[in-house]
Order: C-alpha cells, then sequence, then structure tokens
C-alpha cells in the first residue's frame, strides 16, 4: 500500500515537473480559453471627469434653444447646467430640459446626469467648475454638489396605493354580534392597561 501510495506522489511530481520546462504549455481545453477576442476597442482609454464634463456639455450644448451649458462631473455625480432664453416660459423650459435629458440618457457618459435649467445654480456649477479646474479640494465640491442634486432630486418613497375597495371583512357579523364583539375587546383592553 505505501509502495503504491510512493508511486502515485512520483507520478504527480514527474507529470508537474514535465509542464514547468514550458509554461505556456496548456491543455486543450484551457487553450481555448486564450484564443477569445477582445470584446472592447483596443484604442478606447478610459476618460477623465473633465473630459466626460466637457463631451456631456458638448451634448447640451446641441439641443436647441439652449444658449449655453455647464457640466459637471464628480465622483458619482454628473450634473449638466443649462443657460436658455430668459424670455421663454417655464413649460418651454421644461420641454428643452427634457430634450437635453433625453439626449444625455442616450449618451454612455450621460446616463445618470442630473439636468438643471435655474441660473443660480447653473452659476454655481460654473464657478465649481473653475474652483475644480484652479486645484482647488473635490471634497468640499463633492459635498456641494450632492447638496444641490439633494435638493433636485430627493430621495422620497413611492406613496402607496391604497385598495379601492373597502374592508370586506368589517360587515360579516351581524349589528348586535358587532356590539358584543367590540364590548370584549374594550373589556380586555381595559384589563390589559390596569394591569
Amino acid at each position: 500500500m505505501k509502495i503504491r501510495f510512493i508511486l502515485l506522489l512520483c507520478l504527480i511530481f514527474l507529470s508537474g515537473c514535465l509542464n514547468e520546462g514550458n509554461p505556456n504549455t496548456l491543455s486543450d481545453e484551457n487553450q481555448r480559453f486564450l484564443q477569445v477576442e477582445q470584446s472592447s476597442k483596443p484604442n478606447e482609454q478610459s476618460k477623465t471627469n473633465t473630459e466626460i464634463a466637457n463631451h456631456l456639455r458638448d451634448v447640451a450644448i446641441q439641443s436647441p434653444q439652449v444658449e449655453n451649458a455647464t457640466a459637471l462631473v464628480v465622483g458619482p455625480y454628473a450634473v449638466v447646467g443649462i443657460d436658455v432664453d430668459k424670455n421663454l416660459d417655464r413649460s418651454r423650459v421644461g420641454s428643452v430640459k427634457y430634450t437635453v435629458s433625453e439626449a444625455l440618457r442616450n449618451d454612455p457618459y450621460g446616463k445618470t446626469a442630473v439636468v438643471i435649467a435655474d441660473a443660480d445654480i447653473n452659476q454655481r456649477l460654473v464657478n465649481m467648475r473653475e474652483k475644480i479646474d484652479e486645484g482647488y479640494p473635490v471634497q468640499g465640491i463633492i459635498e456641494e454638489l450632492a447638496a444641490i442634486i439633494g435638493r433636485y432630486m430627493p430621495d422620497a418613497p413611492t406613496p402607496q396605493q391604497e385598495p379601492s375597495e373597502p374592508d370586506q371583512n368589517k360587515n360579516i357579523l351581524p349589528e348586535n354580534e358587532q356590539k358584543e364583539l367590540d364590548d370584549i375587546q374594550d373589556e380586555q383592553s381595559n384589563r390589559e392597561k390596569n394591569q
């Protein structure tokens, strides 16, 4: 039994040493994994936040009635502020924002971008962008940007839909039995309160 065990260990050791001479030697089964082509474009490189912001700004400016745009990408946040003609009525500004949002949603970098058409907030975005370009610490800018996004897109629970039908269980008992049941429940409640 010991001899068989020693022979088995020697065979395993020798088979390991045979492959060690040529490290690229793989079995046919493992070879198929090495022949898979790369699915992403080799020339495509990841962009910096500034490059993505410039790209988002360019996408927003291409929309009609957008006079100017500012984009800011910091961490997970992307905000695009648009300037429109101040004489446009509110419904038309909403349409312009929707158009820009749709254009950004179809862009791989702008899928989660928030579009803002408020002049004051847009000026704040311009100031933050200038501070980033000047090299100020990004952490304070991230906090202010998070506050802006939280103000425009608050996380609120969705309203629960109440059933339109009344509770069918309430009208099962006849009136006299219901009165009896209510008395029993009141008595039990009072007993619990007194203990």
